[in-house]
């Protein structure tokens, strides 16, 4: 693929960037270095080698889902900075009349 300053301006308005013209001469040539390791990626003959989901091996690791006990509701107010009627109060964030 042909790295031209129009790709680089097209792909900068993709991603909503704004480049000056000395920032796309200088983003043409990291963009030929970073496209080439894909082309060398592409040459390697994969044919004979075990698809894999993940490099290494992992696994969940998940603690049991038992019920416990939660605050009482004096303990969940106790360090909020306001409360009313035992609950917390927060500043409003929908308008009136929506």
């Amino acid at each position: 693929m042909e790295v031209t300053p129009e790709l680089v301006k097209h792909l900068a308005e993709l991603s909503r960037l704004r480049l000056s013209e000395e920032e796309v001469e200088k983003i043409i040539p990291e963009l030929r270095s970073v496209l080439g390791y894909f082309e060398r990626i592409s040459d390697l003959d994969v044919d004979e080698l075990e698809e894999l989901v993940r490099p290494i091996f992992s696994a969940n690791v998940l603690r049991p889902d038992v019920p416990a006990a939660g605050l009482e509701q004096d303990e969940a107010l106790a360090m909020a900075p306001e409360k009313q009627d035992g609950f917390f109060k927060l500043p409003r964030v929908v308008e009136e009349g929506r």
